[in-house]
């Protein structure tokens, strides 16, 4: 069996699954799975990672497993075997997801899948309940069309969006478990809509807590302000550190000079897609994909302080931040971890006390995209994709497991791929995906795996 003659009816299958797929999409993306109980019940996670044990037992997978990982969440594990002598590809997704934000900002229910402008909105739809239902309808059509000519081993990260990496430390534990000869990373995407795209990097992450203390106790700032030590202007002064006055990350001794060599990304093309607001200016310096894809890139993700409603004329006594650092490829996440840290004690003014705690970590990824599964998938894409070849990017965001799974398993190749494209605004309010990106992503997906197994044979 090869791709070329098989492209079409695997298009016409998927085609044909679509309004199953949005069905079961909607069933998922109804769990509110956010993997933090402070935020949202376990028992949503609970109820999510079910699921997706029960559309791999309905997809006739003979070994289905809750694996309960050592960060408290759940991943789900499935396994069918393929043809004697056939490649094991694992697929990957995570069904955990982003907080909402304020729902008040969604113009419709975060957890109901809607169509609307003929895109299908709803948290995890594109990041990545949707990289799951992907998988699910690539493996249908090929049941359709002759069957699947690989094993299939399938892993549903229950806390990716956590960072906590309860399933890095799962699969170093039980390194036979997730061992394949290719591995598709389904939680990337397109560069934009209708452009095939392989994320060739991922930048790592580190995530910091970091609290200051000034005094025994909130002081009335009309009695004793002035000299007494605000703890939140001394983090304000931490935090303002950590960017030069373009806006540009400046850690002490962490390097943010490199460049990116591949797809562009024009200005114009940022801003749209950003939604930056008319008159304001982009932050750094370099090309924009110097900036998201070769860089270091700090962000300050919260704050405790209190709130406008409701505030009192009192100078703090303690304040508190969460910092995220992206670190690209060529630079090691711990270590930036340690320079980050040091930084924060460094520049923590008139001698306030300063604590940090690390919340999570996670390494850069390089990918091969020279090896023999990209071309695989660059086959794949060009007929899913009529009249498009395959393009390479990066991809700022982080996914710790692709390190994990590259020093587990050296000789595996690992393809990343998905529905994350710009105007998915995943992370955002509004997420949501392109049905039509699904439909041809998984086509895609059912190809390459054609593809894949006749280049093993050949």
């Amino acid at each position: 069996m090869t791709a070329q003659p098989i492209a079409e009816p695997i298009a016409a299958t998927v085609a044909s699954l679509m309004p199953r797929a949005k069905a079961e999409l909607s069933e998922l993306v109804a769990f509110q799975s956010v993997a933090d109980p402070a935020q949202f019940p376990p028992s949503e996670c609970e109820a999510a990672a079910a699921w997706v044990a029960d559309a791999l037992r309905a997809e006739g997978f003979t070994e289905v497993a809750l694996l309960d990982t050592p960060d408290g969440s759940q991943s789900v594990y499935g396994y069918l075997p393929g043809p004697a002598g056939a490649p094991t590809v694992l697929l990957y997704a995570h069904y955990d997801v982003q907080p909402p934000l304020d729902p008040a900002g969604w113009d419709t229910p975060p957890f109901e899948l809607t169509e609307r402008d003929g895109r299908w909105y709803g948290r995890g739809a594109a990041d990545c309940k949707g990289g799951f239902i992907m998988h699910l309808l690539a493996l249908r059509a090929l049941k359709a069309n002759g069957g699947i000519p690989v094993g299939v081993k399938v892993v549903v990260e229950g806390s990716e969006e956590q960072g906590t990496g309860g399933l890095e430390r799962y699969a170093e534990a039980h390194p036979e478990l997730l061992a394949a000869d290719a591995i598709v990373i389904g939680d990337t995407g397109n560069f934009r809509v209708g452009l095939p795209t392989v994320t060739a990097s991922l930048r790592g992450m580190t995530m910091l807590r970091v609290r200051v203390d000034t005094l025994g106790g909130n002081l009335h700032s009309g009695q004793f302000g002035g000299a007494a030590p605000d703890a939140l202007a001394a983090l304000i002064r931490v935090l303002d550190s950590l960017r030069a006055e373009d806006g540009s990350t400046t850690v002490d001794g962490l390097a943010a000079d490199a460049e990116w060599q591949g797809l562009e990304y024009a200005e114009e093309d940022f801003r749209r897609d950003a939604k930056v607001l008319e008159g304001v200016e982009l932050i750094g310096s370099g090309s924009i994909a110097d900036r998201l894809w070769a860089r270091p890139a700090v962000t300050v993700i919260g704050i405790d302080c209190p709130p406008v409603v409701g505030a009192t004329p009192s100078v703090q006594a303690t304040a508190r931040a969460q910092i995220s650092l992206r670190v690209p490829p060529g630079q090691d996440a711990a270590e930036a971890t340690k320079l980050l840290t040091a930084h924060l004690r460094a520049h923590t003014p008139w001698g306030a006390r300063v604590s940090v705690e690390q919340i999570g970590q996670g390494q850069p990824f390089q990918a091969d995209v020279a090896s023999p599964a990209y071309t695989s998938m660059a086959d794949a894409l060009a007929a899913a994709y009529p009249g498009e070849e395959m393009q390479a990017a990066g991809m700022g965001g982080s996914i710790p497991l692709c390190n994990t799974l590259g020093g587990l398993y050296p000789e595996a190749e690992i393809l990343l791929i998905g529905l994350s494209e710009p105007e998915a605004q995943i992370h955002a309010v509004n997420e949501s995906v392109s049905p039509e990106e699904l439909e041809r992503m998984s086509v895609a997906e059912a190809l390459f795996l054609v593809n894949y197994a006749a280049s093993k044979r050949g």
